[in-house]
């Protein structure tokens, strides 16, 4: 299952961090005993194939007809411009600001008004980034056929986002899928589940 697959190659290469008891801090001033870097993927050659092909499997059988891509910056850039380049179709990326100088830009790139436009996005946490980046298509007049992105948290306030914009997810890998692979291997023991459970549950509060 590609799910599991993905996440044990995120573990391998350490772009996945599981520390129950040492836990990261967010740059939203979140604690999260859970830290995810998918683009440590980039570094590695065969790993970044595996991503840019995988995902557009997931866009060829759930959005077919897209017409363009669009990244979400930063983060998605790389991945989004080489998923665009392999199905042979035109990208742009949406900034989280629009520039303060020359054209003062929202959106780099050129895309058809009109157009079916996949949204490629590197990780998912509350959703709204990603989802501030479909609305700036919107309002530019193109539409947004849906997502794909390497890896999501799946928290409920993140799913309600995503369902109340009328977006569709489709994603590489999961929360579920990592924690089960890092049980495999021993990266984490049973006991961790309960806290990571407790902390996905509610992880703007947790051990704040």
């Amino acid at each position: 299952m590609i799910k599991s697959i993905f996440a044990k190659k995120l573990l391998a290469v350490k772009a996945i961090k599981l520390q129950p008891n040492e836990p990261f801090t967010w740059a939203s001033g979140w604690k999260s005993p859970f830290y995810c870097d998918n683009r440590k993927t980039l570094s590695y050659p065969d790993l970044r194939s595996f991503v840019k092909l995988e995902l557009c499997h997931i866009i060829q059988e759930q959005f077919p007809e897209a017409e363009a891509v669009a990244g979400v910056a930063t983060g998605a850039i790389a991945q989004g411009a080489l998923v665009a380049d392999q199905l042979g179709l035109p990208f742009c990326y949406v900034r989280s600001k629009a520039k303060d100088h020359g054209m003062q830009n929202l959106i780099e790139g050129q895309v058809a008004e009109g157009a079916k436009v996949v949204v490629v996005e590197d990780l998912i946490s509350t959703g709204g980034s990603s989802l501030k980046a479909v609305e700036a298509l919107r309002q530019a007049g193109v539409e947004v056929v849906g997502m794909v992105a390497s890896y999501t948290y799946g928290f409920p306030v993140a799913e309600e986002a995503f369902r109340e914009a009328g977006v569709r997810l489709v994603t590489l890998t999961d929360y579920e899928a990592v924690v089960e692979e890092a049980l495999k291997t021993g990266y984490i023991s049973q006991d961790d589940v309960p806290l990571l459970a407790e902390w996905r549950k509610n992880p703007s509060e947790w051990r704040q």
